[in-house]
């Protein structure tokens, strides 16, 4: 047995992942434990629970990966501050001393780290043990990092890879290939010239926290018009047929001070960055929808570069811009691919998955025998065409609604993290002397459906936890979608946050064509596509002439509460053989009222990170104005609980995001 763990630390989303033989055993954030978003530091309990999941101690591993390098990253720092010097010196004088102190000796500073794992008091039994590791520890580059975790737990043999983000150590983007064990980084893009920072940039001035509110303008766009556009594109940055940027930095900050934008990018839009929480005007909602749609430009040019580089049919996505589920959705309807797979982890978290994958197929050479090999995957074209007999022929035969392709996936759903048994949980709660049901699995699926169908909101904690930053159904708040009510419900009394921002659908994958412009899988929320005209309601003349924010409260569809205001959606599509339950519970909802989808959203409340535990579950449920509480079999209503005390005001507690 060979055990490999991959780490990603000290910039944001630091993560770890533990490959065993060259199987995802176990992947977590460590802000899930800390409950620190986006903590950053390194990740003890995610290491901790990572061990735990294989029944490892520290010292069993074979090897340990840090998901970049950083001496080349310090290279880059310290070239960008002397091209501007002496502008950059503040920057400098912020960024060194964490370089000095920790980043500078991150080899001595990971072992450092793993001894503390053994609880040791004595600062010299820590610096021992330290010295006792005899794993292996090795560095990947940061954008390999990202290509390892989008190819290598893809279904396919042979696929293009693109990696976009804000920076790694120098690359921006890149493109390559990857066939079985094998992965090429073919072209790459450098910093200053990034989409992804260009993308930041906008968040920045829309009032938004950079690495942290992109989601929110990609939210906020629909309601904008494209006034912008030219302006950003004669202006801010040239772009090439191949989908490469050129940002001219007159009007950035980002590379020398602690801003991400100069006082010319504020006077070629006409007044200073919108303050964060303060209210949102068109301007702002303009701005967002003029970003999104240069990034789609862009990255459809990347896609089309990609494929014509490479002459493969499928194409592979990770880096923090892969999250730009719009923008996904658009390269997969009208770019040159057959099918698009992203990694759920697209950001810094799944470099730690990308470096574990890369040490155990292109360090140790092991061999990789991807679905598409072993006939466990067909690509969704492929499956569209009669397999009987050709098109032409009288006796074709088409696929029934109800039949789904061949499927496999490598990330175990993204369930990947901790689960807590039913037992653990009653002792908790009878411990706590909180009034509980405890409901036979056979017929649990059917009770949750029911509280659904009644308009109840739902928190639903069951299996592993999601890796990423999508709650899938292990972690999840969930609601009736033909409520018009529930949007305006969920954002305002259940997670506290901007009215503006969507919710995303859960629906069964064999159904998936009948409610949206999509008949393939997006297992982890990353795609967006159109509702069936079908199940879109007319608008009225006067509805059809509001403007803005004016829209939001509008109903536009059967299923109101996941329906954008411009017909679209983020869709997760379930299947049984891998969330069993989460399946169970939507199908039942199907039989109960005709619907095959729910409203799924992350258990949390604004600026927390999704929910790790029982108790975070419970802590988060009492806070909020959810109705009814499942863990795991226990089913907890609000009305039968007892008063709850809270010892810090979570407002207090968690820094908005």
């Amino acid at each position: 047995m060979t055990s490999v763990l991959g780490i990603s630390a000290y910039y944001h989303d630091s993560a770890a992942c533990l490959v065993v033989d060259g199987e995802i055993i176990a992947a977590a954030q460590e802000e899930r434990f800390t409950r620190k978003k986006h903590d950053h530091s390194f990740p003890s309990h995610a290491i901790g629970y990572c061990l735990k999941e294989a029944d490892l101690a520290p010292d069993t591993l074979d090897y340990v990966g840090f998901y970049d390098k950083p001496l080349v990253k310090f290279e880059r720092l310290l070239e960008t501050y002397l091209d501007y010097a002496p502008a950059g010196f503040p920057s400098f004088l912020k960024a060194m001393p964490l370089w000095m102190k920790e980043k500078l000796w991150l080899p001595d500073l990971i072992r450092h780290e793993f001894a503390k794992l053994d609880k040791l008091d004595d600062p010299k039994a820590v610096k021992r043990r330290a010295k006792d590791f005899r794993w292996r520890l090795c560095f990947g580059d940061h954008h390999e990092s990202h290509a390892a975790s989008a190819f290598y737990p893809s279904p396919y043999d042979e696929a293009a890879i693109v990696t976009v983000d804000g920076v790694g150590e120098w690359a921006t983007c890149s493109v390559g290939r990857g066939h079985g064990p094998d992965i090429t980084l073919l072209h790459e893009l450098r910093f200053p010239n990034s989409l992804g920072l260009l993308y930041s940039a906008f968040t920045y001035f829309a009032g938004f926290k950079v690495n942290s509110g992109e989601y929110k303008i990609m939210g906020l766009a629909p309601y904008g018009e494209p006034t912008y556009v030219s302006l950003i594109k004669d202006k801010l940055l040239d772009i090439k047929d191949d989908g490469s940027v050129r940002l001219h930095q007159k009007y950035f900050n980002y590379s020398q001070g602690l801003r991400m934008t100069s006082k010319a990018f504020e006077l070629l839009l006409g007044g200073p960055p919108r303050k964060p929480e303060s209210l949102i005007t068109q301007r702002e909602m303009d701005l967002a929808r003029s970003i999104q749609d240069v990034t789609e430009e862009i990255l459809l040019k990347i896609a089309s570069f990609a494929h014509r580089e490479t002459n493969l049919p499928h194409l592979c996505l990770a880096g923090g811009v892969a999250l730009n589920c719009v923008a996904n959705g658009r390269m997969l309807r009208e770019g040159p691919f057959d099918d698009v797979w992203i990694q759920p982890a697209a950001g810094d978290a799944g470099g730690a998955l990308g470096v574990a994958l890369n040490i155990w197929h292109r360090y140790l050479e092991k061999p990789r025998i991807s679905a598409e090999r072993r006939g466990a995957w067909v690509s969704p074209k492929q499956w569209a065409r009669p397999s009987t007999a050709t098109s032409q022929s009288p006796d074709a035969v088409a696929p029934k609604p109800a039949m789904l392709p061949p499927y496999a996936d490598a990330m175990k759903g993204a369930y990947l993290g901790p689960r807590y048994s039913s037992k653990s949980i009653r002792q908790m709660l009878d411990a706590r002397q909180r009034p509980y049901q405890q409901v036979d699995r056979a017929t649990l699926s059917d009770a949750i459906a029911k509280y659904l169908a009644e308009g109840k909101v739902i928190g639903l904690h069951q299996g592993r936890m999601e890796f990423g930053p999508r709650a899938l159904g292990g972690r999840s708040i969930i609601g009736d979608p033909r409520s018009a009510q529930m949007q305006s419900l969920m954002n305002l009394k259940i997670k506290y946050r901007e009215s503006f921002r969507p919710f995303a659908p859960s629906v069964l994958r064999e159904h998936v064509a009948e409610w949206f412009d999509l008949d393939g899988d997006s297992p982890y929320m990353l795609l967006v596509a159109d509702l069936t005209t079908g199940r879109r309601r007319k608008m009225t003349d006067e509805e059809d002439r509001l403007w803005g924010i004016e829209k939001l409260n509008v109903p536009r569809s059967e299923i109101p509460a996941v329906t954008h205001v411009n017909y679209s959606a983020r869709i997760q599509t379930v299947r049984r053989e891998t969330a069993p339950l989460y399946w169970e519970i939507i199908e039942a909802f199907r039989v109960r009222t005709g619907c095959a989808v729910i409203v799924n959203t992350s258990f949390n409340v604004r600026g927390e990170p999704i929910v790790c535990t029982p108790e975070d579950s419970y802590r988060c449920f009492m806070r909020t104005e959810m109705d009814i509480l499942v863990l795991e079999d226990c089913l907890l209503t609000k009305a039968r609980q007892p008063t709850f005390t809270d010892d810090t005001d979570w407002r207090l507690k968690f820094a908005l995001d």
